[in-house]
């Protein structure tokens, strides 16, 4: 058995993390609520599956992300540097299991970026967060699951629509697809496996 990306679907979400599945928030406003399958449902019935699930060759979950259209997330109208644009894909949540595996997230971002660009979306955007230099890599990549490195997203070739402090609304154009710098994203995947192989043992002398 291989690695293989899913789609997020009904049938799927029971794979992922328990936190997950009854999870409303992007799909609220504050002080509101809704009914998750009804949501699962009608999302399914209009637009397909709503982001990705990525196990590992023995079948164990490695991460889920959830993406799609902007207006089915209603909590993005109230964050910092927000809405999200009405003609793009947002990507709202990624959950990795594994800190030794944080090249997981490069591979659901590729694979929404591919997803989305078929599904004829003309942008996929996603809130960004501006990390002071130095910031470990677990809070960057592990901690927050609803908002990503402002660089991590910069190199897939992400550009700032708006900005409120620290927070970035980013968008990658679709239609006309730029292509990023010339080897960025296999350095974001060498900077992050880097960034968690554990330091050398001391040699004895």
């Amino acid at each position: 058995m291989s690695t293989r990306i899913a789609g997020l679907t009904g049938a799927t979400l029971e794979t992922t993390p328990s936190v997950c599945h009854e999870c409303i928030w992007w799909q609220t406003r504050s002080g509101r609520s809704v009914d998750k399958r009804k949501w699962i449902r009608e999302t399914e019935d209009e637009w397909g599956a709503w982001g990705s699930v990525y196990h590992d060759e023995d079948g164990r979950l490695l991460g889920s992300m959830q993406y799609g259209p902007a207006d089915l997330f209603p909590r993005a109208r109230e964050l910092p540097a927000g809405p999200a644009t009405p003609d793009a894909a947002l990507v709202t949540c990624v959950y990795l299991t594994d800190p030794a595996r944080p090249w997981v997230m490069q591979s659901l971002f590729l694979t929404a970026i591919g997803d989305v660009r078929e599904r004829g979306m003309r942008a996929l955007e996603a809130f960004a967060y501006r990390y002071p230099e130095g910031a470990p890599t677990f809070e960057r990549f592990h901690v927050h699951r609803t908002i990503f490195p402002a660089d991590f997203l910069a190199d897939f070739g992400f550009l700032p629509v708006r900005a409120q402090g620290r927070v970035e609304l980013a968008r990658l154009e679709l239609g006309g697809l730029q292509p990023v710098e010339e080897g960025a994203r296999e350095k974001v995947l060498q900077v992050v496996r880097e960034a968690f192989m554990p330091a050398p043992a001391p040699q004895r002398p």
